[in-house]
């Protein structure tokens, strides 16, 4: 198929390079001419494994090509919307861009296209994008409004792409919906076709669930730290029920990122916007906020409330591990409650360094070794769980602190094991080995 990719962000370069390696033919169309230049180049905007290899690839073979020019739609059968939705101010998403693209679309398109929601939409969205393009037109052309969610997780992006369990079609119409199944029939994933509004609710659905079950395991964890029990063993034991299962049972400092964090505001403001309460999710919310200052609480009673000076090293920034992203991650609020309290950073990550730099600038020092940043530390502080942190040097780790103290937001430790290494470990919902 021919297909036109309208932002070229998270979602929408991963899609395209994807699409394209399908064997379709690909244009990604964004206003951020830096961008375009880049990827025309073969260099990804964000980072993502694998992707760089695809991009390089299907720009050779010709399938994929990169513009400014709202134009190149008129070429294409099927137009993703693929532009971002961040928070608005009252919590709702912001769907200005989604808007904008709408109406291009309506002013350039020059026959029957079919016209895809991939962006993150509330409900009733699909009915905007419908009137906007309609008021648009330069001439009664048709054509149909689909929402198709993506469920792809940083990190994993590639893989969520090509292996997905399950491919959602909304669309009000039968034809549209054939024609889109048969654009995915190659991944053999099951195939759900349902109503449009039905479609926008199951993404908001999905993510809230999970953050939930991340909130719910949290709290459990905040127990298990009073009575002296131990969250993993019961995360273990929990996820060995079938009904369960044991994905997102990892107790830890919260979820981050571009999705949980938006996802389960606008799902709440969306249910407030009809007059309903959504009182689980709120909660979810209030829960994921709390976990973070527990944390920092928690470093804070070890020093007796007496931070300042005190030198920290902090191992990971991103949200979470295979990502530079940096989008609500809890190592912001963490970070930031230490400068306030005059402790002294110095951080590594494997990729979101830069990203880091943009927030914090020159408050902070910046490491390219994680070893390197423990020299004359007090502590490290753990806030993302890469592999390379699970395996290092634990002699050498303790050799370069001033002091053996580990705060492990991640829970990627043994407890028994930092006590014959005779650390001080303090982690999420266990004893702590003093």
């Amino acid at each position: 198929m021919k297909i036109s990719v309208i932002g070229t962000g998270y979602v929408g370069l991963v899609t395209g390079v994807c699409l394209a390696n399908l064997g379709n033919d690909v244009v990604c169309v964004d206003v951020d001419q830096n961008k375009i230049k880049k990827l025309s180049e073969g260099i990804p905007t964000i980072y993502e494994p694998g992707l760089e290899e695809l991009l390089i690839k299907n720009i050779k073979e010709k399938r994929i090509s990169f513009t400014d020019s709202f134009k190149s739609i008129q070429k294409a059968n099927v137009i993703f919307i693929a532009v971002g939705t961040p928070q608005g101010e009252n919590g709702e998403a912001d769907m200005s861009a989604v808007f904008s693209v709408a109406k291009n679309i309506g002013k350039y398109i020059n026959g029957y296209k079919i016209v895809i929601n991939k962006s993150t939409v509330p409900v009733g969205s699909g009915d905007r994008v419908t009137e906007i393009i309609s008021k648009n037109l330069s001439k009664k052309f048709n054509f149909d409004v689909i929402s198709n969610p993506e469920f792809l997780r940083e990190g994993s992006a590639i893989s969520d792409f090509m292996h997905p369990d399950r491919i959602v079609i909304g669309s009000d119409n039968h034809a549209p919906a054939k024609i889109i199944k048969q654009l995915y029939q190659v991944l053999n994933a099951p195939i759900l076709i349902t109503d449009v509004k039905s479609a926008e609710i199951i993404k908001y659905a999905s993510n809230a669930f999970l953050a939930t079950k991340i909130s719910f395991i949290n709290e459990i964890a905040n127990i298990c730290e009073i009575v002296g029990a131990n969250v993993a063993d019961v995360a273990k034991g929990m996820g060995m029920d079938n009904r369960i299962g044991p994905q997102f049972l990892n107790a830890g400092i919260g979820y981050g990122g571009s999705c949980f964090p938006k996802d389960t505001i606008a799902l709440v403001s969306t249910a407030q916007k009809y007059g309903y309460q959504f009182k689980t999710v709120q909660s979810t919310i209030e829960v994921n906020n709390t976990q973070r200052s527990k944390f920092f609480q928690s470093i804070k009673k070890f020093y007796n409330h007496k931070l300042s000076h005190k030198k920290f090293a902090i191992w990971g920034a991103s949200f979470k591990p295979n990502t530079d992203d940096m989008r609500d991650a809890p190592s912001i609020n963490i970070i930031q409650s230490l400068l306030k309290e005059k402790a002294i950073i110095q951080i590594y990550d494997p990729v979101a360094l830069d990203e880091a730099r943009k927030i914090f600038a020159d408050r902070i020092q910046y490491f390219e070794n994680e070893y390197e940043a423990l020299k004359d530390c007090d502590a490290l502080i753990i806030l993302t769980e890469w592999n390379e942190f699970r395996q290092v040097n634990m002699e050498k780790v303790k050799k370069m602190l001033t002091n053996p103290v580990i705060f492990d937001g991640r829970n990627i430790y043994d407890p028994q094991y930092m006590k014959e290494m005779k650390f001080s470990y303090i982690s999420i919902g266990r004893k702590p080995v003093k």
